[in-house]
């Protein structure tokens, strides 16, 4: 039997079996190859009803556009900020993502930043590999506490719920900022973004990326945490204000920070990686084998669940 046609826009590379898997079940257009891309559509947008993607990839307005029969965008992923959702919608294009599978070890990879932002044990590697321990050469700052601290999360979705939650096993005070409050949680809602900063030690960001959230962590907002305050961000680098944040923590008005996500990914600033009271880390909050397994598995059962009946099993839109 003929395989059904797929758009895919990139290489899954985040999980080695996934191209290999969707190409023995589909005929994959691969995009990302096409030299003239805009002339690739073209060629091919008479058969293309479904385009596989991923979150940092999306499907822009111009895809959208150039594809008249698309009914299905299936993103490997939880970030939609990449897909032209207006569009989608306009068009009852189907948008699916991979829910729930990732929420666990993502809060770990956030309660991962949080310790070892805290803690220095970034800073406390370097300094045993620099041989500074064993030289007796300077001595390693003190960290701060987290159990029974403050701990503050923007945006509860399945995500924030889920750091919520193992913030209650380190006896934290949790509050959380969303547009409305919950009434099936019993963490501390915060109206105002602005008075969760300047009532947590930890602020942890979990919110959607995109317009509506670009730079919603400012000056205000990072100063309001101030110089004991860290900021952990596993959401999206366009949620802060990233020239800001490097500016204040070089300065001391931001105590420090963890973080997964950046502006300009994959360019970090050079000064960042220069402060030892920040933690990096390349954007693999999803990153095992158990999680990305399931974030494949997803997909796939998206696409045959389209193809067999037109309707996506885990539908954003």
């Amino acid at each position: 039997m003929t395989k059904p046609l797929l758009l895919q826009i990139g290489s899954f590379n985040g999980h080695a079996p996934a191209d290999g898997e969707l190409a023995s079940r589909y005929e994959i257009l691969q995009y990302w190859k096409a030299t003239d891309k805009a002339a690739f559509l073209r060629e091919h947008a008479a058969g293309i009803e479904a385009v596989a993607t991923t979150a940092n990839l999306g499907c822009s307005t111009e895809i959208i556009a150039a594809l008249p029969k698309l009914r299905a965008i299936c993103t490997w992923g939880v970030g939609y900020d990449k897909i032209d959702l207006d569009s989608a919608a306009a068009r009852k294009i189907q948008v699916s993502t991979t829910p729930d599978v990732l929420n666990d070890c993502v809060a770990d990879i956030a309660w991962g930043l949080l310790l070892a932002c805290a803690r220095n044990i970034g800073w406390g590697d370097r300094f045993v590999r620099a041989n500074h321990w064993e030289n007796k050469t300077g001595t390693l700052p003190l960290g701060a506490r987290v159990s029974g601290k403050k701990l503050g999360i923007v945006g509860l979705g399945r995500i924030g719920e889920a750091i919520a939650r193992r913030g209650l096993g380190f006896d934290m005070q949790v509050s959380y900022h969303n547009r409305k409050a919950r009434t099936d949680v019993p963490y501390t809602y915060q109206a105002s973004l602005l008075e969760l900063a300047r009532e947590s030690d930890f602020l942890v960001l979990a919110t959607v990326g995109g317009p509506s959230t670009k730079h919603l962590v400012n000056t205000e907002i990072m100063q309001a945490l101030g110089p004991n305050g860290r900021l952990i961000n596993i959401a999206r680098g366009s949620v802060i204000d990233e020239p800001a944040m490097v500016r204040m923590l070089a300065s001391g008005e931001l105590g420090g920070a963890g973080l997964d996500v950046f502006e300009n990914e994959p360019k970090v600033p050079d000064q960042l990686k220069q402060l030892d009271n920040v933690v990096l880390m390349p954007h693999v909050a999803s990153a095992t084998h158990e999680t990305r397994r399931a974030m494949t598995d997803c997909v796939l059962e998206n696409l045959q669940s389209f193809f067999a009946n037109g309707k996506l099993v885990t539908p954003l839109i």
